[in-house]
């Protein structure tokens, strides 16, 4: 049987769409936080966040993404509002975060396509009547629940993630066979689809996120990765956000540590330490039918991504 690839679609957007499978799309991350795992405070401030937007754009990417809630392991994102396990960072004080470096992109770039990296509904609404493009929920709509109404009302494109359990569980979920969390990553990304279609927003809005580091542990993202193109059968595109991932520094530990880490140990290879590791993976990504990679250093994944579709162009 042939091996299922990517294919030329079209993903719709909020006021325009993109085409998807003829070459790989580049989506460049400016985190606006001061903690995330990779960059945390270097964008805090709005002016050298909308400078680090420009220089993704002359490098290359073809959509900005904007985070300004950490969701690394051990957070607290995802919580319910006013409950114990309350997200540390509020809409509000998210969107304070996030508004000003959108609104300031998109009045130095108007033609900028902009997505907001967001489980609430408050900021999804609030960025996307700024000017956002797409909303890319790590959730899945599972998070919020009237994620997907605000979703359907602007009739925005949408990035649905699969993430098992929420960032405080990670590190002590039970390991999965392959087979195992192939369904339970295809099965999660079905729900979130119906969810998605309840609400009415169309299929072809939507593009689909295994989630790797969400939830998976060290080696099951290997096994994810391997297996990725397996998950084109549920019949939308993929993205894959591969860029600086712990599992990664696990795997290039003894070069830089001298020893092989476990679950429990530390440290793994620095974050500044994973970049030709980050592009290694992203190309595998590609080769397993992602039509778009999610990443911190664009130009060098422009570079590479052009190696990998000349190969994807020249298959039999």
């Amino acid at each position: 049987m042939k091996p299922l690839e990517r294919t030329i679609s079209e993903w719709r957007l909020r006021t325009r769409a993109l085409e998807l499978g003829r070459r790989t799309l580049i989506m460049g991350v400016v985190n606006i936080t001061p903690d995330s795992f990779s960059d945390g405070g270097f964008f805090l401030d709005p002016e050298a966040a909308v400078a680090r937007s420009m220089q993704l754009l002359d490098e290359g990417a073809g959509i900005l993404d904007l985070g300004a809630e950490s969701t690394r392991p051990g957070s607290r994102a995802g919580g319910a509002a006013g409950s114990e396990f309350a997200p540390a960072v509020s809409a509000e004080e998210e969107q304070s975060r996030l508004l000003p470096v959108l609104e300031g992109i998109l009045a130095a770039r108007p033609e900028a396509i902009v997505s907001v990296d967001t489980y609430k509904a408050a900021t999804a609404h609030a960025a996307l009547a700024a000017g956002a493009e797409i909303v890319n929920d790590v959730s899945g709509f599972e998070w919020d629940p009237e994620m997907a109404t605000v979703c359907a009302e602007f009739k925005s494109g949408v990035v649905l993630m699969h993430t098992r359990g929420r960032p405080e569980e990670w590190r002590t979920q039970p390991q999965l066979a392959a087979d195992e969390l192939l369904t339970t990553v295809r099965s999660g990304l079905a729900a979130s689809l119906a969810a998605a279609a309840q609400a009415g927003i169309a299929p072809e809005s939507i593009v689909l996120d295994p989630g790797y580091g969400f939830g998976k542990r060290f080696d099951e993202n290997y096994a994810l990765l391997a297996r990725q193109a397996e998950l084109l059968s549920l019949g939308r595109p993929l993205l894959a956000g591969l860029s600086r991932k712990s599992f990664l520094g696990r795997t290039l530990a003894p070069l830089y540590t001298g020893t092989t880490p476990n679950a429990e140990s530390v440290p793994f290879a620095p974050v500044e330490a994973r970049e030709a590791a980050s592009l290694a993976a992203m190309v595998a990504a590609i080769l397993h039918g992602a039509s778009i990679v999610r990443v911190h250093a664009v130009r060098p994944a422009v570079e590479a991504a052009l190696i990998a579709d000349a190969v994807l162009e020249n298959r039999p």
